[in-house]
This record gives C-alpha cells, sequence and structure tokens, in this order.
C-alpha cells in the first residue's frame, strides 16, 4: 500500500482525538476522507504528513515509517492544509521557486516542475501577480501547484473546496480529478456530495473513529439494505391499511389521513430483497382504489453518512485552569478587597494603600 495507518492514536492531555484508527490506501485511487466537523479529520491528515505527532500507532508512507524516515516518506507526500501556506507578498511563480527550492529541486528541473504545475492547475494568466491579490479560488490552485512540485506519489488535500464559489467549486473538482491520473489522492472533507462527486473509495471518520471504509458501491450494498415506500391513495386510511395488509417483506407500516377528504398517506419500509410494488398495485386495482402516487426512497450516501455519523456529543475537553490561590487570613487576594499583602509573593502588593493596586498578570 502506498500509506499504511496502524492503531494511529493522538491525545491533547486527557481528551482523545483519535482512537487507534487503521486502514490503507492504495495507489491510483481517489480517497474521501469524510466526517463531521471535529471529527478528527485534520488530526489524521497532520500525523500522516509529519506535522504532527501521533500518541501511539504507526505511520508508513510508501513503505518508510513517517517518525524514523521522516524525510524519505515526505518526499512521498504533497499537502494542502486546509488554509494554504501561502506567502501573500509573492508573486506566484516567486512563491512556486521558493518551495520548490525547499523541496530540494535546483536548475532546469525546478524550472520545469514549475511550469508544468502552473499548466496543469491553470494558473498561467496570474503567474507574474501577487498572491494576495488572487481570489480564493486561485489561491486554492496555488496551493494546490505548490503540493504536486517534486511530483510526490501522494497529494493529501484537506478541505480544498471551503468557502469557494460554485463555480470555483466544479473547476477544483476537475483539477482533483486530473490528478489522479498520475497520483493517489486523499481528499478530506466533509461534505458528501464533493466525497461522492471525485472519489471512488470512502473513508467516513467521526468521534476520532472509523467507522466505514469501502468503495461507494459496497457502502450503498452495505447499508441501504431496505427501502422506504412513500404512497398516495384516494382512500380512508383504514380501508387502505386493511388492502395492504400482510404482504411479505415489510418491515414497517404508517398510514395517515391527510388534509383533503377521501385522500391517504401511507409509509412503508420493505427489504429490497422483496419489492413489494407489484403486489401493491395489483391491490389497489382489485379493489377500485386509485393510486395518485407511489415513490421509493432507497438509502442514499447522505443517508449513510448521517447514520454512521450520529452519535452522543462527546466529551468536552476539560478547561484548564491557573489554579487557585490560598488566602492567609490577611488583607491579600482571597478577601473581598482583591488586594494582596506583602506575604503573597508572585501576586499583586499592597502597601496598604488602594490608589497603587496591580493588577493580576500585568
Amino acid at each position: 500500500p502506498m500509506i499504511e495507518v496502524k492503531n494511529l492514536k493522538k491525545s491533547y492531555g486527557s481528551y482523545e482525538a483519535l482512537h487507534g484508527i487503521s486502514f490503507t490506501v492504495e495507489a491510483g485511487h481517489i480517497y474521501g476522507f469524510l466526517g463531521p466537523n471535529g471529527a478528527g479529520k485534520s488530526t489524521t491528515m497532520n500525523i500522516i504528513t509529519g506535522c504532527l505527532a501521533a500518541s501511539d500507532g504507526t505511520v508508513t508512507i510508501n513503505g518508510h515509517d513517517i517518525l524514523r524516515e521522516p524525510i524519505e516518506a515526505k518526499k512521498c507526500i504533497g499537502y494542502l492544509p486546509e488554509q494554504p501556506p501561502l506567502y501573500l507578498d509573492m508573486k506566484v511563480t516567486e512563491y512556486l521557486e521558493f518551495v520548490g527550492r525547499a523541496k530540494g529541486l535546483r536548475g532546469s528541473e525546478l524550472y520545469s516542475q514549475i511550469d508544468e504545475v502552473i499548466d496543469l492547475t491553470d494558473l498561467a494568466s496570474v503567474h507574474n501577480r501577487l498572491i494576495k491579490n488572487l481570489s480564493k479560488g486561485y489561491r486554492q490552485r496555488v496551493g494546490i501547484a505548490q503540493a504536486m512540485l517534486g511530483n510526490p506519489e501522494i497529494i493529501i488535500l484537506d478541505e480544498p473546496t471551503v468557502g469557494l464559489d460554485p463555480i470555483q467549486i466544479i473547476e477544483i473538482r476537475e483539477l482533483i480529478k486530473s490528478l489522479s491520473e498520475s497520483h493517489t489522492v486523499i481528499l478530506s472533507s466533509h461534505i458528501m456530495q464533493e466525497i461522492s462527486a471525485v472519489c471512488d473509495r470512502i473513508m467516513i471518520i467521526t468521534g476520532g473513529r472509523l467507522v466505514a471504509d469501502d468503495t461507494i458501491e459496497g457502502l450503498l450494498d452495505t447499508y441501504s439494505s431496505t427501502v422506504r415506500l412513500e404512497l398516495t391513495a384516494r382512500t380512508t386510511k383504514e380501508r387502505l391499511e386493511s388492502v395492504l395488509s400482510g404482504i411479505s417483506g415489510i418491515i414497517e407500516e404508517s398510514y395517515e389521513d391527510t388534509e383533503n377528504s377521501g385522500i391517504c398517506t401511507a409509509e412503508i419500509t420493505y427489504f429490497v430483497s422483496c419489492d413489494i410494488r407489484d403486489e401493491v398495485w395489483h391491490r389497489l386495482v382489485d379493489n377500485h382504489i386509485t393510486l395518485l402516487s407511489m415513490v421509493p426512497h432507497v438509502m442514499s450516501l447522505e443517508d449513510i453518512f448521517i447514520s454512521l455519523t450520529t452519535a452522543p456529543a462527546p466529551i468536552e475537553e476539560p478547561v484548564q485552569t491557573l489554579g487557585t490561590f490560598a488566602d492567609d487570613g490577611n488583607d491579600d487576594y482571597g478577601n473581598d478587597n482583591g488586594y494582596n499583602d506583602d506575604n503573597d509573593k508572585n501576586q499583586t502588593t499592597d502597601d496598604g494603600d488602594d490608589d497603587d493596586y496591580k493588577p493580576l498578570f500585568s
């Protein structure tokens, strides 16, 4: 595998951000790393790229351990953080030259790669402009361009379309698709539509735990085992319930009369393997009931995402305090007037006059 993550954990004091996640990334795919805000996506990306140390577990990049062989491992990765690491007072080409030199590129190879990434990211029209004068969409392109320098096998993009307008989002998505022709791509996001539009494998993380790792088709096959059928007919609730009772494969059903007199709605959940629509239609026709609508709803990727990531609120990280102050019984911090006497060192000093009170931590 291009990336192998084993039992990855990360703690901040008593708060555990990652709970021992494991996964592999194979060459030639676009992986979607999906999860709600605060799920641990950016923490995982920062550990994989060597920007953050793990509390436990291992990360291997193309055979190189990120801790034992950091330089060799990082050569295999191009990384675009959620906040692109741009120097706004540089021109686009100046910045790319700076990044290329930092990655060890020199001479004709450096300028050849700069020309290549400018062409691939469509930056030719702005290559001589200051980055601070570029739109957010073009800044993202510059960020992706710097990630591509050095021709890494793996490109990691953390929330690359956040804050972009719809046209810019489409353009960046097309750019990401083109990257997969010569790179393995990991795209971190919390937007289901974005992941489904460009990725062929999906990993879902929530609460610091990996809860799914499969292709889109595999996820749908695994979790879309039922269908919810919405039905409207010109009849009463009691009659519709009587006519449809006893159909094999039904898991759950509910019937309700609408405000329109003589019209009833029903919601019927059944297994995908037992398509009941033919039998429902025939029963209604045989009983001279007019069918107004019948709409099946199969569980979508968004439904699966919501189902997998809906969980009790995580325990918040405890707030660290500066400690407490002791009261020696004198006229100091522990008393109502808020002043210290000379016996309380490293706090404030009170010489008996209220006008020279020195605030704490000034």
